[in-house]
């Protein structure tokens, strides 16, 4: 694949001014990024007053009915992972491919990767009910004789989580190091302390490049397999059980692949407004957004493929149980959810067959949120409507989320979106030494900085 910064839209004429651009971005933001940040703490401020009325009332505030005791919490923790998933996986893969146009997008999706963990790893807390009590998950030597129990999901999220959340921000930092360092030396004051503690006393020498490249290397081929094996775990808290809509092996790809396809959806809608609220038109151009909207399509297709496979194998299956679960699925009281799904993951993404879709940057984040709504409806139908309509007809329910859980919800995307505006004001977010390899060597002398 061609590289993507060309000289006629960006013309960087120097590596000082590349430099230049990128610490731009760390000054004074416009009144847009505080009115923003302003929002989404606003927000937050919604959920973390439901979380504290759901612990000081019980978890009975939320909607949980019988037989549904999974709901909106353990959904979005599946939304969440997946986010997470998918940053580091198209970083780690692009720069294995040597893809020339990860320079500019890579960054926001390794931080979206780091964010989204965070995220995700609140939600298991907030499901148990009582918070307090969520080092039971921990295996440590206790006066109790205790030990966790290796059959619960939950551990086997515990160990998910806090694995890929270590890796994500190996890679993360690691990437940084350089940028920081030359950040480092255009600023004052307190950034400039800060920058020297975190530049870990880089230097830009060549033995430092040497072994920069060879870790950062050995960093992305480790991150590659972890993250198809750490959400296939995710994926086997459904298969390992025998609910109809569940017991499938297909459960992991489709999990690997929904992973992606919502986390190139979430990258592109975190870098539209980035590219314009920070003003890095330049480095951040639409020929990106082209090869995103490429990747949004192939992904996008396996996940409609893993749809169309879910209800052929359900009615190939001969099993009353799986086509009575997928026929409630597309007709029962879910309805609105699952065709909401397919929908928005299967239909609307076509639409980037065409380039003029493709290059279309307002389109193209309109398309990336209806894709992010359709991935968290594919959780919310895989969780609920599977539990609602199992086996017995006397057991079956149904499940409405109270107000409590729509906060938390809310709260949770406010949580990311205030770390990533924090990210974004005060560390490159776009890499300055990979977007210096890929332009023309400058012609004039001296500019090099």
């Amino acid at each position: 694949m061609a590289a993507i910064i060309q000289p006629e839209k960006v013309a960087p004429s120097t590596y000082a001014e590349i430099t230049r651009d990128v610490v731009a971005t760390l000054g004074n933001p416009s009144k847009t990024y505080y009115m923003l940040l302003a929002f989404v703490i606003a927000v937050l401020g919604i959920g973390v007053v439901a979380l504290m009325y759901q612990i000081r009332i019980g978890l009975g505030v939320a909607g949980y009915t019988p037989p549904v005791m999974w709901g909106v919490y353990i959904t979005t923790f599946v939304f969440w992972v997946g986010i997470a998933h998918s940053g580091t996986l198209i970083s780690a893969i692009l720069f294995l491919f040597r893809s020339a146009w990860r320079t500019a997008v890579y960054r926001t999706a390794e931080a979206m990767t780091v964010f989204a963990v965070m995220t995700a790893g609140l939600f298991p807390l907030i499901h148990v009910g009582r918070l307090w009590y969520a080092y039971w998950l921990i295996p440590y030597p206790n006066q109790r004789m205790l030990w966790v129990n290796f059959k619960s999901p939950l551990v086997w999220d515990l160990f998910a989580i806090g694995t890929y959340f270590i890796v994500s921000t190996c890679f993360l930092t690691l990437g940084l190091i350089p940028d920081i360092a030359a950040v480092r030396d255009k600023t004052t004051g307190w950034r400039k302390k800060l920058y020297t503690i975190t530049a870990l006393n880089w230097r830009g020498t060549d033995q430092q490049w040497r072994h920069y490249s060879r870790a950062y290397l050995y960093l992305a081929a480790l991150a590659t397999p972890l993250v198809l094996s750490v959400h296939s775990v995710v994926s086997w808290d459904f298969a390992m059980a025998i609910v109809p809509g569940w017991h499938a092996t297909i459960f992991a790809p489709y999990f690997v692949a929904g992973a992606i396809y919502s986390g190139v959806a979430l990258v592109v809608t975190l870098l539209v407004p980035l590219r314009r609220v920070f003003k890095v038109e330049r480095y951040i151009t639409t020929d990106h957004f082209e090869n995103l909207a490429k990747l949004l399509l192939f992904t996008g297709m396996i996940v409609g493929y893993a749809y169309v496979m879910e209800y052929f194998l359900a009615w190939y299956s001969g099993n009353m149980f799986e086509r009575a679960a997928f026929w409630n699925r597309a007709f029962g009281d879910y309805w609105w959810a699952s065709w909401t799904m397919i929908i928005c993951n299967g239909f609307l993404p076509m639409l980037l067959w065409f380039k003029k879709i493709r290059r279309s940057i307002p389109t193209l984040f309109l398309l990336s949120l209806f894709v992010n709504l359709g991935m968290w409806f594919e959780r919310f139908v895989i969780i609920v409507v599977s539990l609602s309509h199992e086996y017995e007809p006397y057991a079956m329910g149904h499940y409405t989320p109270s107000w409590v859980e729509w906060a938390i919800l809310a709260g949770s995307f406010a949580w990311f979106f205030m770390w990533f505006l924090l990210f974004a004001k005060n560390f490159p977010t776009v890499s300055i030494t990979e977007v210096k390899e890929v332009i023309p060597m400058p012609r004039r002398r001296g500019a090099h900085s």
